[in-house]
C-alpha cells in the first residue's frame, strides 16, 4: 500500500468521477484506475461502486475513507516537521528595520537567534516604515521594525515595543525654549524639521494636525532622529521627535511636550499570521530582548 494510493482513492472518493480526480492529481484517468485497482487488490475489497454514472462508495470504501485521510494527514505532518527544521538549519530570515533606527535589543535578538541557528541566513535591511510594512504583507521581509501611529497595521501580528508622544525639539537659546509644553497651532507658526512621509513620526504629526485644522511648514526632513537633531541644534528649525529620541539630545536641546497631540508614537516588530518557522524562532528572542513596551 503506497501513500499516492490513498491519496488517489481519497480524491476519487470526494470528486465522485474518475476523470475530475485524474485532473485533481495531475495523472491520467487510466493511472487513477490502475492504482485504485492496484489498492483494492490488496485490500482484498472493491472500494467504489463503479456501476452507475457517480461513482459511490462501497461499504468497504466508506470504512476506509476516515483511515486514508488520517494517513495522509499524518504523512502530511511528518513533512511539515521536517520542513520546520530544515528551514531552521539552511533557511533565511529577512528582517527590515525603520531607517535611522538604531536599538541595541533588537541586534541582541538577532544575535541570541543567530547563536541558536547558525546555519539560518541573516538579512537586514532599512527603509521606511510603509514601505517595510508593504514588504511584510508581500512576503518580501519576514520582520520588521516599523513606526506607526496609534495603533499597528490591520492584518499583521506584532509586538508593540514603544508608545510615547512627540515633542517639540530646539535649542537653548530659541524663543519656545523657556515653554513648559507647546500647543500644535504654536508649533506650526515655525519652520518644522522632522521625519519624511511613511514613517511613523511623520504619520503620527500630519494626523495630528489635520484633526485641528493645521498645516504644518516643513523646512528640512531627515530619517535619522540625530540629523534631525543636528539640524535643530544649529537654528534650522523646530525639531519633531518622539520622547524617547530627544532624550538623547538634552545637553545641547530643550524637549517641550506637544501639549494637544495625543497621537501616540508606536515602535514595532510586525508579521505576518501564521508565521515561518524562523520568525517564530526569533520571536522569544526579541520579547526577551525588549522586554515590556514603554508606556505613552
Amino acid at each position: 500500500m503506497e501513500l499516492r494510493q490513498l491519496e488517489y482513492f481519497v480524491a476519487v472518493a470526494e470528486e465522485r468521477n474518475f476523470t475530475r480526480a485524474a485532473e485533481r492529481v495531475h495523472i491520467s484517468q487510466s493511472g487513477v484506475s490502475a492504482q485504485v485497482r492496484r489498492l483494492e487488490h490488496e485490500l482484498g475489497a472493491e472500494l467504489f461502486d463503479r456501476s452507475a454514472r457517480t461513482v459511490t462508495l462501497t461499504a468497504a470504501g466508506e470504512a476506509a475513507l476516515a483511515h486514508a485521510r488520517a494517513a495522509l494527514a499524518a504523512a502530511g505532518a511528518v513533512g511539515r516537521a521536517v520542513d520546520e527544521v530544515t528551514g531552521l538549519v539552511r533557511g533565511r530570515l529577512t528582517v527590515g528595520m525603520v531607517v535611522g533606527c538604531t536599538l541595541t535589543p533588537l541586534f541582541d535578538a538577532l544575535a541570541a537567534f543567530h547563536e541558536a541557528h547558525p546555519g539560518v541566513e541573516i538579512l537586514l535591511q532599512e527603509d521606511n516604515s510603509d514601505r517595510l510594512v508593504e514588504g511584510v504583507r508581500s512576503g518580501a521581509v519576514d520582520l520588521a521594525l516599523i513606526g506607526a501611529a496609534a495603533s499597528t497595521p490591520d492584518g499583521l501580528d506584532a509586538l508593540t515595543i514603544i508608545s510615547e508622544r512627540l515633542v517639540a525639539v530646539v535649542p537653548p537659546g530659541h524663543p519656545l525654549a523657556r515653554r513648559k509644553g507647546l500647543a500644535l497651532r504654536d508649533l506650526v507658526r515655525h519652520p518644522l524639521v522632522c521625519m519624511p512621509p511613511g514613517t511613523g513620526l511623520r504619520a503620527v504629526l500630519d494626523r495630528a494636525c489635520a484633526a485641528r485644522g493645521l498645516t504644518p511648514s516643513i523646512a528640512l526632513e531627515a530619517g535619522a532622529a540625530d540629523a534631525i537633531a543636528d539640524l535643530a541644534a544649529r537654528g534650522l528649525g523646530v525639531a519633531v521627535l518622539s520622547e524617547s529620541m530627544a532624550s538623547a539630545h538634552t545637553d545641547r536641546l530643550t524637549a517641550l511636550p506637544l501639549t494637544d497631540a495625543d497621537v501616540p508614537a508606536l515602535l514595532a516588530l510586525v508579521w505576518r499570521p501564521a508565521p515561518n518557522p524562523a520568525v517564530r524562532a526569533l520571536l522569544p528572542h526579541a520579547r526577551r530582548a525588549f522586554g515590556p513596551p514603554a508606556a505613552p
